[in-house]
């Protein structure tokens, strides 16, 4: 039996335990250093992943350690495409963009923070919801930033 691989795209499933994320960082990480992303892209697409990431394991699948979130990283069109999956029912609500001195001034709750983040350093974001599976992060990160 022969399996074709794509040789752009790796997949991992992570438990749904906070500090498993380091994993889909550091991956991600290797992964645009292999296809030359300099290294501000890099750290962009590190902390991309981390707060999709993050948000999956404690907004989508609640924190339940009986849940994993899978992290699918490629490489196309010259850009970093990653996807996160988890077991939750996706963002309903349009979070309004945060007050970062008021964050800052502990006089807001963090919360949106990390979507905001990602959509800052991003080049393109979707929010999926699949009904059959749960929900589905869709991001882009380009090589060269315009």
């Amino acid at each position: 039996m022969t399996t074709t691989v794509n040789q752009r795209l790796v997949k991992i499933i992570l438990p749904n335990i906070l500090g498993f994320e380091r994993i889909a960082m550091a991956s991600s990480a290797s992964f645009a250093k292999m296809y030359g992303f300099s290294a501000e892209r890099i750290e962009d697409i590190k902390t991309i992943v981390a707060e999709a990431v993050l948000n999956a394991m404690q907004h989508g699948n609640k924190g339940r350690e009986d849940t994993a979130v899978v992290v699918t990283i490629g490489f196309k069109d010259n850009a970093i495409h990653v996807e996160v999956a988890d077991h939750g029912d996706g963002i309903t609500d349009v979070l309004p963009k945060p007050d970062i001195e008021n964050i800052m001034n502990n006089q807001d709750p963090i919360i949106g923070f990390g979507v905001f983040l990602i959509q800052e350093l991003a080049d393109e974001v979707q929010f999926n919801l699949d009904a059959e599976s749960g929900h589905r992060l869709k991001i882009v990160v380009k090589k060269d930033r315009a």
